[in-house]
């Protein structure tokens, strides 16, 4: 049986497990930032609740989510580099949404929120993607 820590480790049923978790997660985070980036397009001309800002971030979040998306389907066959992008990615677009969230007056009360809900997906995909468990099975993997 693999180990977490083995070159067989991304077969191990804790580390699949993570790596279902985490496109979960993302596949939520991909989903809201579109349903997000729908509602911006409704309210367009409601310049109180949709300014240039948030179409900039909504369509940045949109195309970061996927490319997160991508990053995730990619580390699951076992791909390195797009581990170790989505441990970059998903932790940036981290801060930056704690940065978002954090600015008085940048952002509509409604955007903040969704980009708090994002966040919270995200910390999940960062905790996971950063675990030992998961470290380890692509440590043995550059070996």
């Amino acid at each position: 049986m693999a180990t977490p820590g083995s070159a067989d480790g991304l077969n191990h049923p804790r580390i699949q497990r993570s790596l279902r978790s985490a496109k979960l997660l993302i596949g939520c985070f991909a989903g809201l930032s579109l349903c997000t980036l729908g509602a911006v397009a409704l309210l367009r001309n409601h310049h109180d609740l949709v300014t240039d800002a948030v179409w900039a971030r909504a369509s940045i979040v949109v195309a970061a989510s996927f490319l997160m998306a991508w990053f995730a389907a990619r580390t699951a066959r076992g791909h390195s580099p797009s581990y170790a992008r989505l441990r970059f990615s998903s932790g940036g677009m981290t801060v930056a949404i704690a940065v978002i969230v954090a600015l008085p007056g940048a952002f509509p009360a409604w955007l903040k929120v969704e980009q708090a809900v994002c966040g919270v997906l995200l910390a999940g995909v960062v905790l996971i993607v950063n675990s030992k468990p998961m470290r380890a099975a692509f440590a043995a993997r550059a070996h």
